[in-house]
């Protein structure tokens, strides 16, 4: 993949009134490519490909709660009990659809054929989020779990 200019990440954390340290620009880059969430271990994985290398894995839990706790990242729990990241602005992206969720192997597909409807919400009320998510087991999986 190619890489992204630091830059915006670095911006984003300023406006988070985070500071600006080159593994919280790294993990912030990878996670605005991914198309999916990713898990600790995938995140590892991608760091160690990348020219700078392997990131600590203490400095990444760190860094991962950091952008966590500032909003620019969000943790969801798998069917797995597996915690998977994804950058903030690539969940609003995935919002306005709906996710496929293989129990098999925990990897998540978009269906953005799905749309996920307008919640009609009582006056005072305010959503904050809504998932639609379908589990099954992917086409990869299925030939594993004698599903068709």
């Amino acid at each position: 993949m190619p890489e992204i200019s630091p830059d915006p990440f670095a911006a984003q954390l300023r406006a988070a009134a985070v500071k600006v340290t080159r593994p919280r620009l790294r993990v912030l880059a990878v996670l605005s490519r991914a198309t999916a969430a990713l898990t600790h271990s995938e995140l590892e994985e991608q760091l160690a490909d990348s020219p700078q290398g392997i990131l600590d894995r203490v400095t990444l839990y760190r860094v991962l709660d950091s952008l966590v706790e500032c909003g620019l990242a969000q943790r969801t729990l798998d069917a797995r009990g597996v915690y998977r990241f994804l950058s903030s602005s690539v969940q609003a992206r995935h919002a306005a659809h709906a996710h496929f969720h293989c129990q098999r192997c925990g990897g998540i597909t978009c269906l953005e054929q799905m749309e996920v409807p307008v919640a009609d919400l009582p006056a005072g009320y305010s959503a904050r989020q809504v998932d639609i998510e379908v589990r099954g087991v992917c086409a990869a999986c299925a030939p594993l779990s004698g599903a068709a």
